[in-house]
């Protein structure tokens, strides 16, 4: 483009502004144009590609600078150091392009980081590098000398490989007086050259004449090709055959089956007999490939589709045809066919798919570029327009970018635990009838992010552990399922560190990182600690890390391991005694003494019981002890033939596996009614101090930690257990129900409450005889006791 400048100088800044406005305007418009010669040398410039783009030298390997030809890639190259485009081999216009008037090389450039496509176009200009040619180099002509004047012989014209003026062509024969030379006008493309006779031919004075014709291009410089022109002047038959028109047009359908007929000729000789007898030929310059899909029969003029007729090879044949008679000597006469093939859909697209940016986080930004699709066929018109289309409903769309090209882009947000990976199918249909199509499949995998935390089944754990449990036993195992993949999902597990009374949880029990395994560090004591409360929290190796925590209840399940104590100073332990003074004078039932115990364990094996040994001797006792009271109370009226001291020895046992058990000797000396203290007499009536209640409940209360969770309920059950003067009438343990039934006036009352979950770890199955008890409380009698009680329900749901 060459603009005027102005005098003075200015007109060079106004240049550069329109050539700046000129640059920004094809960049804007996503389509960059160049030109370039064809055959021209290896590194000729083409166009500071790096720069039209607004792209910086130091940016195009970071970010992959990279170009994409649809056609020879090789043709052209761009150097990464300067950003200059360049030709890289030889580049010919006829081979690329033919005859096309329009030749251009496509090129995308692709840069990544962000992802951005340009589209190029060089067009390939044409160079004057093909002279015209003749289809033969000689051609003999047969004319007979009484052929009148002005008479007309056609010539297959030169052809030119170039395009424009460089395939413009102009003629000149060589000087004679016989012949001159008729060049069709513009708008007479089709009909042929011609030599028109301007005198009359004389065998005799002349024989045969050798012209030259030759034909120029507008090429600078120009070429030049020449065809010998062989004349030989023919006697006698003077009328030669003539056909009804000069050119004829055909319009046929491309993939006509072989012998379909194209035309049927008719020549017409005014001469008689075999003079007049017509053969019909093509031309002895005619092209090996219309001979090859066409042939004529020589007697009936049919012409008949004899090869392969296929529009995007040849859109027009032009063939010559002669008609020559049996004369002596012959006389011929020629006319041109002009066939045009019609297209049909007999192609189906072509896809191309590049990818871009495979696998796809699942996180990806709506509109990221996933590949470039580009879309071609060679039909024409309708049969030629190609619309894509993506199946099934995905969260992807096709976006197109120029012309026969597409960008395959996010459409709406993925989520790898969801799905995984798509199979994408495109979809390219031309718009011919019927429609002709083809698909291309893209894979598209969905890489992880880390957008999902570990979860726990549940939220809450409980555990059962017994006690005196062996340091570092396994006790129970977390476990966390995290959904993402690979290092996103590779769960970790620590504990939530917090105080323990004095101590560190930490000194209590672990957790291995890996398996989720807890083990108790120590043994644990029921006595000590009845619930150990903490959380674990589960981790993934995703960054930034997510994590979540479960809470775990461990109750320590009690053991037999301590024996029962005897209280007050007047019991004695193994080996002990203590004396009482029994008046002779007391009946059957008298209460003597009573003795105390307890036990540091809970559930049965905290329940007493008690039992009297047999005296030495196997002689019969006048006392007996109350099962679970520890009462000593006589059993007959005391006569003189008891003796007046009784040892007696009082077995305390629990109920736990095995029991274990203590002793207390009590000694009662019977004496006269007289002789009786009254401290004696005091105890003998059943008074006792407020130490006694502490042992009723520890005769008649039995409370299995895994059961009673409720403050009220523990409150109740203490209660109905003081309110106790005898030993349960009832004793039951079910599946998340325990029940207590007591003799005195209070009544009987039950409680019952359904576990939310029960783990158990260790050998075995758990104690199945642990047991929960939970009053059950009648309806109110009035009474003062149920008064009492009612006092207690009321302060315990306060």
């Amino acid at each position: 483009m060459t603009l005027p400048s102005r005098p003075g100088g200015q007109g060079a800044p106004r240049l550069l502004l329109l050539l700046l406005l000129l640059v920004a305007w094809e960049a804007g418009s996503g389509q960059i144009h160049y030109s370039v010669p064809e055959e021209a040398k290896h590194g000729t410039f083409v166009g500071r590609i790096a720069q039209d783009l607004g792209l910086e030298l130091a940016e195009l390997v970071p970010r992959l600078f990279r170009v994409a030809s649809k056609s020879r890639g090789d043709l052209l190259e761009v150097n990464l150091q300067n950003g200059v485009l360049f030709v890289n081999s030889r580049i010919d216009r006829e081979e690329l392009c033919g005859r096309n008037a329009e030749c251009s090389i496509h090129l995308e450039v692709i840069v990544d980081r962000p992802l951005q496509v340009f589209h190029v176009e060089v067009e390939v200009k044409d160079v004057n590098d093909n002279p015209p040619v003749f289809p033969v180099t000689q051609k003999n002509l047969f004319i007979s000398e009484t052929r009148t004047l002005d008479s007309r012989f056609s010539l297959e014209g030169a052809s030119d490989a170039d395009v424009g003026d460089n395939a413009r062509l102009t003629y000149r024969l060589s000087p004679n007086e016989y012949f001159s030379l008729e060049v069709p006008t513009d708008d007479e493309q089709v009909k042929p050259l011609g030599l028109v006779l301007k005198k009359p031919l004389d065998r005799e004075v002349t024989s045969e004449l050798l012209l030259l014709l030759k034909a120029t291009d507008g090429g600078k410089p120009e070429l030049t090709g020449t065809v010998e022109l062989h004349i030989m002047v023919l006697d006698v038959n003077d009328n030669a055959p003539v056909f009804g028109k000069a050119v004829y047009h055909v319009k046929l359908l491309e993939n006509t089956r072989n012998g379909t007929l194209v035309i049927r000729l008719n020549a017409s000789d005014l001469d008689e007999g075999s003079n007049s007898h017509i053969l019909y030929s093509f031309t002895t310059d005619i092209s090996p490939n219309i001979e090859a899909a066409f042939c004529i029969d020589s007697a009936s003029g049919e012409i008949k589709v004899n090869g392969k007729i296929d529009f995007e090879e040849t859109k027009l044949w032009k063939m010559q045809i002669e008609a020559v008679d049996k004369g002596n000597p012959p006389m011929f006469g020629h006319c041109t066919i002009l066939i045009e093939i019609l297209d049909i859909n007999d192609n189906a697209p072509e896809l191309v798919v590049t990818s871009l940016s495979l696998p796809v986080r699942e996180n990806a930004p709506l509109g990221t570029a996933i590949a470039l699709i580009s879309v071609t066929d060679p039909d024409s018109s309708a049969n030629g327009e190609v619309t894509c289309s993506l199946a099934p409903d995905v969260p992807f769309k096709l976006v197109s970018t120029f012309k026969n090209y597409y960008s395959l882009v996010l459409d709406s947000a993925l989520d790898r635990e969801r799905v995984s990976a798509y199979d994408l199918v495109v979809t390219a249909r031309d718009g011919g009838s019927p429609s002709l199509w083809a698909t291309a499949s893209v894979s598209v995998e969905v890489a992880d992010v880390n957008d999902n935390a570990p979860a726990f089944a549940q939220p809450e754990y409980t555990v059962f552990v017994k006690e005196n449990n062996p340091p570092g036993c396994h006790i129970f195992t977390v476990s966390a399922r995290d959904a993402d993949a690979q290092e996103n999902a590779l769960v970790s597990y620590s504990l939530v560190e917090r105080r323990v009374g004095e101590r560190a949880l930490s000194s209590y029990v672990s957790v291995h990182a890996e398996s989720g395994k807890v083990y108790a560090l120590q043994p644990l004591d029921h006595e000590e600690l009845e619930l150990l409360q903490f959380q674990v929290s589960a981790r993934d190796a995703g960054v930034p890390p997510l994590g979540s925590n479960v809470t775990l209840q461990v109750f320590v399940l009690d053991e037999n391991d301590n024996v029962p104590a005897l209280l007050a100073s007047r019991a004695g332990g193994s080996g002990g005694a203590v004396s009482e003074l029994v008046p002779r004078s007391v009946g059957a039932g008298h209460v003597v003494t009573k003795v105390r115990a307890v036990d540091a364990d809970s559930g049965y094996n905290a329940w007493l019981s008690y039992e009297l040994q047999p005296a030495a001797g196997g002689a019969r006792s006048p006392f007996r002890v109350g099962l679970y009271t520890g009462e000593i109370s006589t059993t007959r009226a005391l006569d003189e033939a008891d003796a007046p001291l009784q040892r007696l020895l009082v077995l305390v046992k629990d109920h736990g596996e095995p029991a274990l058990t203590a002793t207390a000797t009590v000694l009662v000396s019977l004496v006269e009614s007289g002789q009786a203290p009254k401290a004696s007499l005091r105890e003998s009536a059943g008074v006792a101090g407020p130490e006694v209640a502490l042992v009723d409940v520890n005769v008649y209360l039995i409370v299995a930690i895994c059961a009673v969770s409720s403050l009220l309920v523990l409150t109740l059950l203490l209660y109905t257990a003081l309110r106790c003067s005898a030993p349960p009438t009832e004793v039951a343990c079910g599946p998340g129900k325990a029940t207590l039934v007591c003799s005195s006036a209070v009544g009987s009352w039950s409680y019952s409450q359904q576990r939310r979950q029960r783990v158990c770890s260790g050998e075995g199955p758990p104690k199945t005889d642990l047991m929960a008890f939970s009053p059950c409380v009648p309806p109110s009698s009035g009474s003062g006791d149920s008064g009492a009680q009612q006092e207690i329900f009321e302060n315990a749901s306060s």
